[in-house]
């Protein structure tokens, strides 16, 4: 018993003293902390001065790859945007161009049906409007041609003839109409021209 009593007194002493120690430790940490603000205030007043310089630097940095980055991303969405339409116009000036011959018979079968009452005649007039309607929803549109003045650009001259009483570079009948989608022509039209 007289050991287990040592033992205590020895760890009430032991608790003791490391209170005290830590104490005068605590003690000894506040006053060098004392000391080391107050001689490090204008050191710290500086070193705080250029870091703040130093993140106002970086801020502005990130801010203009930022922006560098948002501009590079419209520009590459617009020309990816550019890009989808043109291939969808291309798509659409392809596909009409291969049609365009039907258009034609279907016209051509118009023109040569002698019995304009026949339901022949209303069936295939009735077809020919729909492909051209459909074609004006898509954005298809025959090209001007009797009556304007020849233009290289949209038109083709098959034939020149000399003519009094037309004006010059007047197209002067069509032979096969041409047509476009938006600015780009599918197919010119087949013209003669008056001199």
């Amino acid at each position: 018993m007289m050991d287990s009593n040592l033992d205590k007194e020895k760890i009430e002493e032991t608790v003791e003293n490391a209170e005290e120690v830590k104490e005068e430790t605590v003690e000894t940490v506040e006053e060098v902390k004392e000391e080391a603000t107050e001689t490090d205030e204008k050191t710290q007043e500086e070193t705080l001065e250029e870091k703040l310089v130093k993140a106002e630097e970086q801020v502005k940095e990130a801010q203009d790859k930022w922006l560098r980055q948002l501009a590079e991303f419209e520009n590459f969405r617009k020309r990816t945007n550019q890009e989808k339409q043109g291939m969808y116009n291309n798509g659409v000036r392809d596909t009409i161009e291969k049609f365009l011959p039907v258009v034609d018979n279907f016209e051509r079968a118009v023109v040569a049906t002698e019995d304009k009452e026949s339901s022949t005649y209303k069936g295939i007039e009735m077809i020919l409007k729909q492909m051209l309607d459909v074609m004006k929803a898509i954005g298809v549109e025959e090209i001007p041609a009797e009556g304007e003045l020849f233009d290289p650009n949209v038109h083709a001259a098959v034939m020149h003839i000399e003519d009094e009483s037309c004006d010059d570079n007047v197209v002067v009948e069509v032979f096969q109409k041409g047509y476009k989608h938006g600015d780009k022509v599918i197919r010119p039209a087949m013209v003669k021209v008056a001199n």
